[in-house]
């Protein structure tokens, strides 16, 4: 039985008289005298006045801009999360291009079936994560941004995000690549931050998106600036079968994120030329030494041991073994067809993110003329856009 306390001045019962006239009613001080149970006040009714204010006061809004294959799959995940923990407001807005699937807008679809049937079909999307195709409305009073689109959006979104953001808002890059010029390479944690002028975080790791839709066990890295930016992030991405650890790299974090693409596109050279598993494992020793030497020749303080972490060699082992960089480079050597038509056929109209690389660090590595010093890298733009035979991937690398 719930025991009744008769009005008396106790801390409790002053706190509960302060928030109802202030939040509430606006009667002045003497509102408890009008209330019909200003006497008998119960804990259970404190404890949900006190839960609601706390919700409302303190939680972080979330917004995930992005719908593709893989921000399904992170929707899946901190839509379920944000329901854990009352740091979170319970609802998730996502932003979603608009398609026409089956005849239907494919926001409309997402709210009602709560299943991204064009991206990810066949998997349950939590009812909290609402779809919006309109951008602002998505961001609208956020104060976590999860960026999870392709690389070459990320400048057109911003522009169109700036002065629409939360000025306490907070960010976290899942994209893929960087930006480029005569100078070198931009990360695209630095672009989102310079044009928003917001903290931004990073996560990447060796994470096939379908395989964690499955809940199959699998870790990631989160590259943080601040601890406690990285220790929210941690909590609003971590599960029992998505491990996340962090590092104070951010840079560090995004870029193996990015470069292990390339990798795996002279990894699936190598499957498709069936030159068996010894000639792949060596793609992916030297990929990887050029992987860190790029890094580090364009970005200090990078740390060694971020490439020990997910985002790392983890991250470049799975991508060569089961990432759809691999199986499309596969094909482009078995079929001959060029890697447009290749995605049009195997990703139904998504763009590979390991090719728009290989041309980005190519233009790099040609303005500062030290293409001699990454052959493979250079080996595996020639075979891809200069038609040099790709039995070339393992005859260039002395």
């Amino acid at each position: 039985m719930i025991q009744q306390y008769r009005y008396i001045k106790s801390p409790i019962i002053l706190f509960a008289k302060k928030y109802i006239n202030s939040r509430y009613f606006g009667l002045g001080s003497n509102c408890f005298s009008r209330l019909p149970y200003y006497k008998t006040i119960n804990f259970v009714t404190l404890s949900k006045i006190s839960s609601n204010m706390t919700r409302e006061s303190v939680s972080e809004k979330v917004a995930l801009i992005g719908s593709g294959n893989w921000g399904t799959v992170i929707s899946k995940i901190i839509g379920n999360n944000v329901m854990r923990y009352k740091e979170f407001h319970q609802e998730v807005k996502m932003w979603v291009f608009e398609e026409i699937v089956e005849g239907r807008n494919l926001t409309e679809l997402i709210n009602e079936k709560h299943e991204n049937v064009k991206y990810l079909p066949g998997f349950t999307i939590p009812e909290n994560v609402k779809a919006f195709s309109d951008l602002s409305e998505v961001v609208r009073d956020a104060t976590v941004l999860v960026f999870c689109i392709p690389h070459q959006f990320v400048p057109k979104t911003c522009d169109q995000l700036k002065g629409k953001i939360n000025p306490k808002a907070k960010a976290i890059s899942l994209v893929k690549g960087f930006e480029t010029d005569e100078k070198g390479i931009r990360p695209i944690s630095h672009a989102i931050s310079e044009s928003l002028n917001i903290s931004v975080c990073s996560l990447s790791g060796a994470n096939i998106a379908n395989e964690i839709a499955e809940e199959h066990f699998s870790e990631t890295t989160i590259g943080y600036n601040y601890l406690a930016e990285g220790e929210l992030f941690k909590k609003l991405f971590e599960t029992k079968y998505f491990r996340v650890g962090i590092i104070n790299d951010v840079v560090g974090v995004e870029l193996c994120g990015a470069l292990k693409n390339v990798i795996a596109i002279g990894a699936g050279f190598v499957d498709g030329l069936k030159l068996g598993e010894n000639a792949k494992a060596a793609i992916i020793r030297i990929g990887f030494l050029e992987m860190k030497q790029f890094m580090k020749k364009f970005y200090g303080g990078i740390k060694d041991e971020t490439f020990f972490e997910s985002c790392g060699i983890a991250d470049v082992i799975a991508t060569c073994y089961g990432g759809r960089n691999r199986k499309v480079a596969e094909s482009f050597v078995t079929t001959g067809k060029s890697f447009d038509q290749l995605e049009e056929e195997l990703l139904h109209g998504q763009k590979l993110q390991g090719t728009l690389t290989v041309k980005e660090i190519h233009r790099v590595l040609s303005n500062k003329g030290i293409n001699d010093e990454f052959k493979l890298f250079t080996t595996i733009y020639r075979i891809a856009f200069e038609g040099l035979p790709p039995k070339s991937i393992v005859e260039n690398i002395d």
